[in-house]
């Protein structure tokens, strides 16, 4: 199965897109797929719910911080080049890395309670494409890079 399609099937389940895009590469970053649900589960709704930077990004830039992170504090600049990278990307095919542009809100909904996953939720919402873009630009970059 590709990233992508576990990444929109995870989602679908009603994790949040941080969730599904990150435990979508379990296999990579060697965590189990519950443990990797957790890491990532405040990142979702742009972080808590505010909006902030799109959670399905949020996701790819754990996965990229399992994968080619660094515990050297000066190697934090390889990191950052890639997520400068697939950030361009994501801007590129969606026009924003903002959860609220995305969604076409002016400001945050102000609650930390998420919305209930509805017919009308997936159609008014970018999310499943999001997710599935997420998932299928680090599997690219992935695949470019393989890790050592």
């Amino acid at each position: 199965m590709k990233h992508s399609e576990r990444a929109v099937e995870l989602f679908k389940q009603g994790y949040n897109c941080a969730q599904a895009v990150f435990a979508a590469f379990s296999e990579e970053v060697g965590l189990p797929e519950a443990t990797m649900l957790k890491l990532a589960s405040g990142f979702g709704g742009g972080i808590g719910r505010m909006r902030e930077v799109c959670g399905a990004f949020n996701g790819a830039v754990l996965v990229v911080g399992a994968l080619y992170g660094t515990d050297d504090p000066a190697g934090k600049t390889g990191t950052y080049t890639i997520i400068q990278e697939l950030a361009a990307q994501f801007k590129a095919e969606m026009g924003s890395l903002i959860c609220r542009d995305l969604l076409g809100l002016d400001k945050p909904e102000g609650s930390p309670v998420a919305s209930p996953r509805t017919e009308a939720y997936y159609k008014k919402r970018p999310c499943v494409e999001t997710v599935a873009l997420a998932a299928d630009l680090m599997s690219a970059y992935l695949a470019a890079h393989p890790v050592k």
